[in-house]
């Protein structure tokens, strides 16, 4: 397995492991996602999409534009996070924010598959701590390391 095939796999699995843990704090743990959380969600799971398309493009092209596309993504989840940290976790409600729209109105995820990404609390409520750190710096850190793993890989691409 190259450098590039272990940095895309490590990257989709790890996203894919932070929407499975949302989901378990969200089940088993009752902390119910807001808008924002669940914009975080999606944009995990497109950074898990991108990767995957690396994966499958086995050419440098097809890896620059992965990586490219991952680090993009991977700084939109950061945008969110600050967010939702900064902002929305201060709003008594997050209806119709940039995230609601994203999720609900464009996307329609919240109706295709409620179990993972329909809202069910607002913002303020879902301003949670995980061992007394919020969940939302949790989800930040997480992002800024994709973002590093990513743009370390793009900086690594042959070109060709």
């Amino acid at each position: 397995m190259s450098r590039s095939d272990r940095l895309f796999a490590g990257v989709a699995l790890v996203c894919l492991a932070a929407v499975g843990a949302a989901l378990v704090s969200q089940y088993r743990f009752d902390m119910q996602p807001c808008p924002w959380c669940v914009l975080q969600r999606v944009i995990y799971l497109a950074i898990a999409l991108a990767c995957v398309i690396g994966l499958v493009w086995r050419r440098a092209a097809g890896r620059t534009v992965a990586a490219g596309l991952g680090l993009l993504l991977a700084l939109c989840g950061i945008g969110a996070a600050v967010w939702q940290h900064f902002k929305a976790a201060a709003s008594a409600s997050c209806n119709l924010t940039f995230a609601d729209q994203v999720v609900s109105l464009w996307l329609h995820l919240d109706s295709l598959w409620p179990e993972v990404f329909a809202p069910r609390a607002t913002c303020a409520d879902a301003a949670v701590d995980l061992l007394g750190i919020p969940y939302d710096l949790w989800s930040l850190a997480l992002f800024v390391a994709i973002a590093i793993a990513l743009a370390r890989g793009l900086r690594r691409a042959p070109a060709r």
